[in-house]
């Protein structure tokens, strides 16, 4: 059955990683392993400056149409002065609302030829496979009440509301512990339930949910710590699952013990399997235009895409087993690049990796 599936390129290098995307689901439909129809889609700065907003209704109808939302990446400079209500990333958070997509899985994987490229020692990182389950529809950034008001006195005040809800809570911490089942049956639920009240129903509800899975080991672990953890001694996690904010920050930290945020996929769930899949990385405007960026993490989310959403396991590894030739064979982008290593820019990888594909 082919698979219907919504580009949105979105701005600064989106459009260029997300070009060697689109020709690698092309290549693997030539060798016959996937049927996937493409449709193109504006989001963020570039729906902006087309359509006066970051998400126009058709391009959130077409996404509840598709099977898969594939993104490059959304924001920069030139929308900053935009009301908050317009920049790009509101775009992002809208779709993740309109879709449902509450469950953002981030894995942070070391390829045993970039344990050079790492800022921490080799012997630290070699062998690292972490999966962070970030909650990703409810926390802070959704929260209400929200926004700046003015004080009697004339001072300003910006409030942000952390919220979840018991049943939020657990839908997320049972697909970490769904995923931890096949993987080493481990689970470290990341809160902060010594100052927040919202983070103590957090750890009470985890708990809760673990009972039901015996066979994996859950622990708890504060936020401040795990960070730490996480630059001390990552590979004791296997799994980890925390909220919005804290998500988004521990998963970018944890992109660093890879060697590059250049190197990490992610993707958002709904409860219908239905996913938006894009790097971790940002937009990364002053690099934009240049053919310098890495699409490896975009490549990496094509192959999440089709594990989780098209039904194509094989395929995936069809791509995760090209990327490791790609990497053997010494090629790299500037992020990733170490002595000895030839240096290549965004097409001359895109192009590497669907020669490198196996038949």
């Amino acid at each position: 059955m082919t698979k219907k599936v919504l580009v949105l390129p979105g701005d600064g290098i989106g459009p260029e990683i997300v070009g060697e995307a689109v020709k690698l689901l092309k290549a693997l439909q030539a060798q016959g392993a996937i049927a996937v129809e493409l449709e193109y889609g504006l989001v963020g700065g570039a729906a902006y400056d087309a359509f006066g907003d970051p998400l126009p209704a058709q391009t959130l109808e077409a996404a509840r149409a598709a099977d898969a939302v594939l993104l490059g990446a959304v924001g920069g400079p030139k929308w900053e002065p935009l009301h908050i209500s317009k920049r790009p990333e509101k775009g992002l958070l809208g779709l993740r609302a309109g879709l449902g997509l509450f469950a953002n899985l981030r894995p942070a994987i070391l390829y045993p030829q970039l344990a050079g490229a790492s800022s921490l020692k080799p012997e630290v990182v070699s062998g690292l496979d972490i999966m962070i389950v970030r909650e990703l529809t409810g926390d802070i950034y959704f929260g209400q009440p929200r926004g700046v008001e003015t004080l009697p006195s004339g001072e300003r005040r910006g409030i942000n509301t952390m919220v979840y809800t018991e049943s939020e809570i657990e839908r997320i911490c049972r697909v970490a512990f769904d995923l931890a089942r096949k993987r080493d049956r481990r689970v470290c639920s990341v809160d902060k339930a010594n100052v927040l009240e919202c983070t103590e129903l957090w750890r009470e509800v985890a708990t809760r949910v673990g009972a039901d899975y015996p066979d994996v080991a859950l622990s708890h672990m504060y936020v401040d710590n795990a960070a730490m953890q996480l630059v001390r001694a990552p590979k004791q996690f296997d799994v980890m699952v925390t909220g919005n904010l804290f998500g988004d920050i521990l998963s970018d930290c944890a992109s660093m013990l890879t060697g590059s945020i250049g190197m990490l996929p992610s993707a958002s769930l709904n409860a219908a399997g239905q996913g938006m899949y894009e790097p971790i990385h940002g937009s990364a405007p002053d690099i934009a235009g240049q053919g310098v960026a890495n699409p490896l993490a975009t490549l990496l989310s094509v192959a999440m895409m089709l594990r989780y959403s098209l039904g194509a396991p094989e395929a995936a590894q069809r791509i995760e087993a090209a990327v490791a030739t790609v990497l053997d064979q010494g090629l790299r982008t500037p992020d990733i690049l170490s002595a000895g290593m030839r240096r290549i820019g965004t097409v001359e990888m895109g192009d590497a990796v669907v020669a490198a594909l196996p038949v």
